[in-house]
């Protein structure tokens, strides 16, 4: 096994072979002059391998990604781990301190801002920098979310097209990741796994649940996730618990309730759901049936609106197909 003699720096911080270093990394500033700084941590292996990068909260209030890196963090030592890990916790720095998926400075998700802009917005900028000085470092990158606030089953997406070079490598590395549904559709502009693998670079897009604050059974599942990649691509020793059968959707058919009301759901997350099937009855505010609403087509039932009420035209659930 050969011995590291490769440094990491991201900023002003540096990691020598066999150490973790962690501080904060200055990319902007706030309205008064105070430094926008971003918490990191790199860990470099006492052996030599490939770099890993991990962030969270690209959207400021999907905070379940924060505990998988905590977790992880905790658990890889510099001694155990060959290559190296760099890892932000928190990357939209406006969005977490106001709760909220968008940045109230520039009403941009950050997550539609990779690879950024040098003189852009404020989100952009930031987008910039970790792109240029974080994600040009690393063989790999994990890029933690989840669906809000909103119920969604615990899933990973590659957002790549089909026919893109690295889809291939993406999609092993969703497969690797193995939290059992995949959503393999290219996703929008300005996403960080759609933009890293047009520079060579696997990347994938988890979304752990959804849910107001922490999900300790999604968490759970980020955090073996990120386990079976260090393991898988030789990171760590151990085997990955991979399940030996994960489906994957390519796209999403809504489903549309024709009343407006009350949704008393007849399915939960992660059913598999036949076209016809009931999935929810309707009824209004005096208590009294106005519909049942049935599936469109077959698949996994994936994820609902965080509240229960409805108007007509409105989506009460998304069908992964």
């Amino acid at each position: 096994m050969a011995r590291n003699q490769k440094s990491i720096i991201v900023g002003e911080l540096q990691a020598l072979p066999g150490e973790r270093t962690e501080g904060r990394i200055p990319v902007g500033e706030m309205q008064d002059g105070t430094s926008i700084e971003l918490p990191a941590v790199l860990i470099n292996g006492l052996a030599d391998g490939k770099t890993i990068y991990l962030q969270a909260v690209s959207d400021g209030d999907e905070l379940n990604g924060v505990a998988v890196i905590h977790e992880i963090l905790r658990r890889v030592s510099p001694d155990v781990l060959r290559g190296n890990i760099i890892a932000i916790p928190v990357v939209n720095f406006h969005a977490f301190h106001a709760k909220q998926a968008y940045s109230p400075v520039d009403n941009l998700k950050m997550n539609r801002c990779f690879p950024g802009k040098a003189d852009g917005t404020s989100s952009e900028r930031i987008a910039y920098y970790l792109f240029n000085s974080v994600v040009k470092q690393a063989d790999i990158c994990i890029d933690l979310h989840q669906g809000g606030v909103k119920p969604m089953i615990d899933e990973v997406r590659v957002r790549v097209s089909h026919d893109h070079p690295l889809h291939k490598a993406c999609f092993q590395l969703a497969k690797v990741f193995g939290i059992g549904y995949i959503l393999d559709q290219k996703g929008p502009k300005g996403q960080l796994a759609q933009v890293a693998p047009d520079i060579g670079i696997p990347t994938i897009d988890p979304e752990l649940g959804g849910c107001h604050g922490w999900n300790q059974l999604s968490i759970s599942k980020g955090i073996r996730g990120i386990l079976n990649v260090l393991k898988a691509y030789d990171f760590i020793d151990g085997e990955p618990e991979i399940p030996s059968e994960q489906f994957v959707a390519h796209q999403f058919a809504s489903v549309v309730s024709n009343s407006g009301g009350f949704v008393h759901y007849q399915v939960t997350l992660a059913d598999y759901v036949e076209a016809g099937q009931p999935i929810a009855e309707i009824h209004d505010v005096f208590g009294n049936l106005r519909e049942v609403v049935y599936s469109p087509t077959d698949g996994i039932f994936w994820s609902q609106p965080i509240y229960p009420m409805v108007s007509s035209g409105e989506s009460i659930g998304k069908i992964g197909v």
